[in-house]
């Protein structure tokens, strides 16, 4: 029974940043938000707040017609609830207060001006809303302003909100690099927030990042086009700042197509700040994270119980209600495969476990596709899929888990071997032998419940045994049989089925 959607219970997020102005429209508050919508206009609002205190006249204009724009398509979409937020140019700049009243006259709700400090909050919530169990220092560049907060799994700190964005850091420095790198350095030398960083992971957040991480990805032929999630070392991210930089001197960076026009010129001064980050900071890993502000907030509103679930789980479901032909099914696969590892005594941290059951519940969406084009098409919508808390690394693992289950693990049906330099070679053999099992479960039930459960497991010595109870001996079959005694094969048994 498929679940439809609810008339009304959509969410909204207007975001007035200091750069773009952005409205994005989520499924529902839930504790794995699903867009829906997205659409931003980059009107520059804050380019001059730091020379002239004020909003530029042609960016007002720009965003309130993006904004009587946004309002309209709430309406149209029958959105149930909007939330508003303004940040670092509508806080400082003395024009600010009169647009916003012509904001909100125009969008019909509240607008919440972010104080600095707020601000970093809800982007380090977006974090942990986004990135599971997250362990460093998130860093929100916008236009106007940049935000340091530390965050470890679901604590936040105190943060602090520096005029270092990259239309402010451009405007204060009139354009000139070499005044720009000055006032980073000094910004930036004494921030305690990042001196806690040594070691440990620096979080991303914002678009100019996101444009870097977009150019790095196409750069290197990575094989994975998502954003959110992708890593660097501190080694190769500083190194690459750097060539943007030398980039940026040779008048280069006009034959970037992946970057928007008007976000261009910040690229630069947003590399800049990484580099100054890295260098203060010393942190392991750069990991960027398209969950911010908008996602901190509509998590903020969550329950305490929903804001403790597991955000890839949550999604796992989700899409298993939507796309499976079962999802009862699906769950108990999961018990299934806890029975499988309990007797085999399969070695699993907590973390295998938590990508064994997404991948159950993921086992069975792609069934509505043609037989032959199964396993690639539900590779490609689990590692490009819209949702977070996973790594590259996990969806990779997930996504080659289900592509066995559908293509077999014969060497004429492999993955891309893109797809699968991205995991260890023992990571791969555990994807290959999830998918063996889940290739058993679904040729003894035909994704229907209640037959799983009538089927036991049973270990002597080297032999592992599948146990039909009496009322499914029917089900046994010389294919069934075939593909256990396979999946025994990859856990070093000899396998048999048996009948009670």
């Amino acid at each position: 029974m498929k679940r439809p959607r609810k008339r009304g219970s959509s969410v909204a997020v207007i975001d007035i940043g200091s750069n773009s102005v952005r409205l994005v429209v989520y499924e529902g508050l839930t504790r794995s938000l699903i867009p829906i919508f997205n659409e931003k206009t980059l009107c520059g609002l804050g380019r001059e707040v730091q020379s002239t205190g004020l909003l530029a006249p042609d960016a007002v204009d720009k965003a309130l017609t993006s904004l009587k724009r946004f309002r309209a398509l709430c309406r149209v979409m029958q959105v149930g609830r909007v939330f508003a937020i303004a940040t670092a140019a509508c806080r400082d700049a003395s024009n600010g207060p009169d647009f916003i009243a012509k904001a909100e006259r125009i969008c019909a709700v509240k607008i919440e001006i972010l104080s600095g400090p707020r601000e970093a909050r809800l982007s380090a919530l977006g974090v942990i809303s986004g990135i599971h169990h997250p362990d460093g220092i998130v860093g929100d560049l916008g236009g106007g302003s940049l935000e340091l907060i530390d965050v470890r799994r679901n604590s936040v700190r105190s943060g602090v909100t520096l005029p270092l964005g990259g239309l402010a850091l451009q405007d204060l420095a009139h354009k000139s690099l070499k005044r720009a790198d000055r006032i980073v350095r000094e910004e930036l030398d004494e921030v305690p927030q990042l001196k806690a960083g040594s070691g440990r992971t620096f979080y991303a957040v914002g678009g100019t990042w996101r444009a870097l991480a977009r150019i790095h990805i196409i750069q290197s032929g990575y094989p994975l086009q998502v954003m959110h999630g992708y890593s660097l070392s501190a080694a190769e991210a500083l190194d690459f700042s750097r060539r943007l930089r030398r980039l940026a001197a040779a008048n280069m960076l006009a034959d970037i197509e992946s970057v928007a026009d008007a976000r261009r010129p910040l690229l630069t001064y947003a590399a800049l700040v990484l580099e100054h980050i890295i260098r203060v900071a010393k942190p392991k890993t750069i990991v960027f994270s398209t969950f911010g502000v908008r996602e901190g907030l509509l998590h903020e509103k969550l329950s305490e119980t929903e804001r403790n679930k597991d955000g890839l789980i949550c999604a796992a479901e989700e899409l298993n209600q939507l796309l499976s032909r079962s999802a009862k099914h699906a769950r108990e696969l999961i018990a299934w495969t806890d029975r499988l590892a309990r007797v085999v005594k399969l070695r699993e941290t907590e973390e295998d476990r938590r990508l064994r059951h997404t991948a159950c519940l993921l086992s069975d969406i792609g069934w509505r596709v043609h037989p032959d084009h199964r396993g690639e098409q539900t590779l490609s919508l689990v590692v490009n899929g819209n949702f977070g808390a996973i790594t590259h690394t996990e969806r990779a693992f997930v996504g080659l888990s289900v592509f066995y289950r559908y293509a077999g693990l014969s060497e004429e049906n492999q993955p891309p071997t893109t797809m699968q330099e991205l995991l260890t070679p023992a990571q791969l053999e555990r994807a290959r032998l999830l998918g063996a099992a889940f290739r058993v479960a679904h040729l003894i039930s035909a994704a229907r419940p209640g037959v799983l459960t009538a089927t036991h497991f049973r270990s002597q010595g080297r032999k592992l045994m599948l146990v039909f109870e009496h009322r499914l001996g029917d089900l046994v079959a010389d294919r069934v049989g075939s593909r256990f005694r396979q999946l025994a094969r990859l856990i070093g048994r000899a396998g048999s089925i048996v009948r009670r």
